[in-house]
């Protein structure tokens, strides 16, 4: 056998191998990856629902998430359909983030850098001030004062190498008390657990600041940027990365206590977890751009169930009843068992679903976005936007109005105030209580009761 046959059947061997090889991989990171979980590991039913926050009167919606865990759902509101609408206030711009609601006021951070109050019973605009930046965040309100982060033009596409901008705000007057710009930009809805401001950047960290001197306690280095808000819960602040990175925090010191990753994806790798983490039940449930929803344990970080939801996951978990709420990118309200992972229920809406579900008296609020992830290059739902109301046991659609892309609604103790596209609602209940019938649901209430 001459030396260049020999030659010729090394490289095919090669070839083959590297093909078998390559097989091998593909079949590795492509096979089904569901996980199911258990209610004997690490699952904590004393953990949720939290307790309402001091003060109700003053704070009843003070944060994105409503809680610090970002449970997304509110024990004390109960207010349903119908409803009539007591007024509406136009932003002049989208609205991606739901407004926080104290002391009779509600604050509107819209994207194009309008932050404004508005009087809860009038709609009357209190103050309203602008910056030269963009908004990708709710506000957060403690005590008096009113805090913003802001991102640099163009919006999500702005420069990565620039000093952020957080905003303190009276809450009453709308002056400007200080500015924080020593970290990297951010799009985080803010956090404040005791004297300590958390966020995370675009610069790849987690910062924490005092809120007494506005200066660094601590700056974290994560693997990538970040684009969600930090949830906390018993001495922790967990955050995801783009990096497809879990993250527990110490809350006092920064330190890391675990970190732990989503599934890798051929030939994507790791994907974004673009959407805050909700923590309850001593569980982080988490929805990743990958199209899958993950739940870690709270304390050791370990994967305790992973179950895909279509396309794409951009929403923050709803929980409430033992049940985590997820919306995708296929146009679907998903409801998982929160000990196990197990499907409950699935309702196909109209289009796409981006923003974060809500959870209020027995009910699942959503919007639709309706065009979000045509760009994308697996296959989402387009179609007409609006708000909607599912039965959140059930799945059943309650309750529909025809405005509404991102964000749903916050609440006080008269009204659920709902995010239009580029509109503030303020809807009152009615007092009738008839039940809709089981073909049409409630529709539109644009008049009085």
């Amino acid at each position: 056998m001459n030396r260049r046959l020999l030659a010729l059947l090394a490289v095919l061997a090669a070839v083959l191998l590297a093909g078998a090889a390559a097989g091998a991989w593909v079949w590795w990171e492509t096979r089904p990856q569901s996980k199911l979980g258990s209610a004997d590991v690490e699952f904590e039913t004393t953990q949720q629902p939290p307790p309402p926050p001091p003060k109700l009167a003053e704070l009843p919606w003070p944060m994105y998430g409503y809680d610090d865990e970002r449970t997304h759902f509110t024990p004390v509101h109960r207010h349903r359909p119908p409803f009539a609408v007591a007024w509406r206030v136009e932003a002049g711009d989208l609205i991606e983030f739901p407004a926080s609601v104290a002391d009779g006021r509600v604050f509107v951070a819209q994207e194009k850098g309008r932050f404004f109050a508005v009087d809860a019973d009038t709609g009357k605009i209190l103050w309203d001030r602008r910056y030269r930046n963009c908004a990708a965040s709710s506000p957060l309100v403690r005590g008096d004062v009113v805090y913003q982060s802001f991102l640099p033009w163009p919006c999500p596409y702005g420069p990565r190498d620039v000093p952020g901008l957080i905003v303190a705000v009276d809450a009453r007057t709308g002056k400007e008390l200080w500015r924080f710009r020593d970290s990297g930009p951010s799009e985080s809805s803010l956090l404040a657990v005791g004297n300590l401001l958390y966020f995370g950047s675009w610069d790849h960290k987690v910062y924490a600041i005092d809120l007494r001197t506005q200066r660094v306690r601590w700056a974290t280095e994560t693997d990538a940027e970040i684009d969600g808000s930090a949830a906390y819960s018993d001495g922790t602040v967990y955050i995801g990365t783009n990096g497809g990175s879990m993250y527990a925090l110490d809350a006092r010191t920064g330190a890391i206590r675990w970190r732990s990753t989503s599934y890798s994806h051929f030939p994507r790798g790791r994907e974004y977890f673009y959407a805050t983490p909700t923590v309850a039940y001593g569980r982080v449930f988490a929805g990743n751009t990958d199209g899958w929803v993950y739940a870690y344990g709270a304390r050791t970080g370990h994967l305790l169930w992973a179950q895909q939801a279509g396309p794409y996951v951009y929403t923050a978990p709803a929980v409430w009843n033992q049940t985590v709420y997820v919306g995708s990118y296929d146009g679907k309200v998903y409801a998982f068992d929160a000990a196990t992972g197990g499907l409950r229920w699935s309702y196909e809406a109209s289009g796409s679903i981006h923003g974060a579900p809500t959870v209020m008296d027995g009910l699942v609020y959503f919007s639709v976005c309706g065009t979000c992830g045509r760009r994308g290059v697996r296959d989402t739902k387009e179609g007409r936007p609006g708000t909607f109301a599912l039965d959140a046991r059930s799945g059943k659609l309650v309750w529909t109005f025809w405005d509404g892309r991102y964000s749903p609604v916050v609440a006080d103790a008269k009204h659920v105030y709902l995010m239009g596209k580029s509109r503030v609602w303020a809807l009152a209940p009615c007092p009738s209580r008839r039940s809709p019938s089981r073909t049409e649901p409630y529709r539109n209430v644009l008049k009085r009761c």
